[in-house]
C-alpha cells in the first residue's frame, strides 16, 4: 500500500469507518454505484468477490479512484488473491472468516486485512496474525451485549466494525457500546438497485453517523468542563 491510500486509510478508520459492501455488483453497474457513493462521502468500498466478474469491477474503480477512498474485495477466502488486490492497487482484504494464512499474505502485500471473526478465539488469532480491523459478524444477530462482553479482552487501539443486519435504524445502539464503525450490506446495496437510490441512502448513513459522532464530541466536552 502506498502512502497515499494509507493516509486514507487511517483517515478512514478514525473519522469515518463505514464500508460500502457491494455483494453482488456487476462490471456494468460498478461505476455509476461508485460515484455515488464517493459523492454521499463513503471512503471505504468493497467488492465481495463471489459477486459477477468481480475482479473486473475492482480494476474498472481501481484505475480512478480518488485519493482519500480506499476500495478492495470482500469474500477473501484464497491467500493468492493477497497479490492480485496489490497489483490493482485495492489495499482492502475483506473476510467473513479468520484463516491466518489470508491475514499473513494480506500483510506480506502490504495490504489492510478486516477480517471477519465471531468468537474471542476468532479475534484475538485475526489481531494476532496482523488484522488492521476486525469485523464482528453477523452483528445484529450476536446484539450489542455479545460485542460489549467480548471487547473487554480485545487488543486496545484494534478498530471493530459490525456488519450484518446494521442500518440507519440500530447505528445509535452499536455506536453507544463503543462500537469503531459499521459495514453495509443488502440495506445499501443489492442487485437490481438504481445507483441513484444507493446514493440517496448512503447520503442517510453518513449523516447519522455524523450526528452520532457529534453527539459523542459534546458529551465528551461536558465530561472535560465538569471535571475542571
Amino acid at each position: 500500500m502506498n502512502e497515499t491510500r494509507k493516509f486514507a486509510l487511517e483517515t478512514a478508520l478514525r473519522e469515518r469507518p463505514l464500508v460500502a459492501i457491494l455483494r453482488g455488483i456487476t462490471p456494468e453497474e460498478i461505476d455509476a454505484v461508485f460515484d455515488a457513493l464517493v459523492g454521499a462521502g463513503f471512503k471505504l468500498i468493497e467488492i465481495p468477490l463471489n459477486s459477477p466478474r468481480a475482479w473486473d469491477s475492482i480494476a474498472a474503480i481501481a484505475k480512478r479512484c480518488p485519493d482519500d477512498v480506499v476500495i478492495g474485495a470482500g469474500t477473501v477466502l484464497d491467500p493468492a488473491h493477497a497479490e492480485r488486490l496489490a497489483g490493482l492497487d485495492a489495499p482492502l482484504l475483506i473476510t467473513p472468516n479468520t484463516d491466518p494464512e489470508v491475514i499473513r499474505a494480506g500483510v506480506d502485500h502490504g495490504l489492510a486485512p478486516m477480517i471477519g471473526c465471531m468468537t474471542p478465539s476468532e479475534a484475538l488469532a485475526a489481531a494476532r496474525a496482523g488484522a488492521t480491523a476486525l469485523k464482528l459478524f453477523p452483528a445484529a444477530r450476536l446484539g450489542t451485549g455479545y460485542f460489549k462482553d467480548i471487547s473487554a479482552i480485545l487488543p486496545k487501539g484494534l478498530p471493530v466494525l459490525a456488519v450484518g443486519g446494521i442500518d440507519q435504524s440500530n447505528m445509535s445502539e452499536w455506536h453507544a457500546h463503543g462500537i469503531a464503525g459499521f459495514g453495509f450490506g443488502s440495506n445499501l446495496y443489492k442487485p437490481g438497485r438504481k445507483a441513484e437510490q444507493v446514493g440517496e441512502i448512503a447520503v442517510e448513513l453518513v449523516a447519522e453517523w455524523r450526528r452520532l459522532r457529534e453527539v459523542a464530541d459534546q458529551s465528551e466536552q461536558l465530561e472535560r468542563e465538569a471535571d475542571a
